[in-house]
């Protein structure tokens, strides 16, 4: 007879587990197709000919598809004062050094304050870094620009990619995931003679490939994505980037909203690429830097 309460009982157990799983499963995956809606959206409106971009109220998904707005991005980018492929370049190429740059710069300084019980002020140098991340960047955008126009970069690449590499959250990343990481190995390799510059290249930042891919993720897309420092860094139209270029299409006439929808999708995919390429490594990152997402 106890034999079967209990039999019952576990049964009922995994009963109720299993059905709250499910439940949980229904509701995460009602929750992630809710949030996918404006990327479909995004991708049905590319697609819309111009006179359902214009109905209402609006059709969410395309009825009759076209490339016709593909076609209008081409014809509208002809009469832009630089080929479309100059702001792909200029994205891109800013996107890619920044990323680099950010990735690099901000594992070397992590390293340090994260391993070295040695150096003076360790925690106080941290902690100013950090407070960083308090301020606004509307704060910041004026003395920015005064910085950038007294060291005489503006119009260039440069004036695109040196602010946005003192990255706070960059720093705060790299250490929490650092600080994880066994000293036993990097005192393993001194003891075997390594430099702490090969420590670094060859323990450090191949053990940390989680958490520069997840920051590889997240900077892309802040750089790639970013509007309003091309906006004020930039004179010419030559140095202008995607984002720019895409409001300026838009901008212009009724019959190029067509043509502003299909450059929206252009803009939009490589951030999806390159998030489907490190997508994997984000949970990962956050599970060993304690961040809760």
């Amino acid at each position: 007879m106890a034999t079967a309460t209990v039999r019952a009982r576990s049964r009922s157990k995994r009963q109720q587990i299993s059905f709250g799983s499910v439940l949980l499963s229904l509701i995460l995956t009602a929750l992630a197709a809710f949030m996918l809606l404006p990327l479909v959206y995004m991708v049905s409106t590319a697609f819309k000919p111009l006179d359902e971009l214009f109905l209402w109220p609006p059709r969410f998904f395309v009825q009759h598809p076209t490339l016709d707005n593909f076609s209008s991005l081409i014809v509208a980018t002809s009469a832009l004062a630089v080929p479309f492929s100059r702001y792909i370049f200029n994205s891109t190429f800013v996107a890619i050094i920044a990323v680099t740059l950010i990735v690099v710069l901000a594992s070397m300084a992590a390293y340090p304050l994260a391993k070295d019980k040695s150096l003076p002020g360790r925690q106080f140098i941290f902690t100013t870094i950090i407070a960083a991340l308090m301020f606004a960047p509307e704060v910041t955008q004026i003395p920015r620009y005064i910085i950038v126009d007294a060291l005489g970069m503006i119009d260039t690449y440069w004036a695109l990619i040196l602010p946005q590499v003192a990255s706070a959250y960059a720093l705060f990343l790299m250490k929490q995931f650092i600080e994880q990481l066994p000293d036993e190995i990097l005192e393993a390799a001194r003891i075997d003679g390594a430099s702490e510059a090969r420590i670094f290249w060859q323990i450090i930042m191949p053990l940390a490939r989680p958490a520069w891919a997840t920051l590889t993720i997240i900077t892309f897309i802040a750089t790639w994505n970013e509007f309003f420092g091309p906006l004020i860094f930039t004179r010419s139209e030559a140095m202008r980037t995607l984002p720019l270029a895409v409001r300026t299409i838009g901008g212009e006439t009724i019959a190029r909203q067509g043509a502003a929808a299909a450059a929206t999708l252009v803009t939009t995919l490589p951030p999806i690429i390159v998030f489907a390429l490190f997508r994997r490594r984000v949970m990962e990152t956050m599970a060993h830097s304690g961040i809760k997402g």
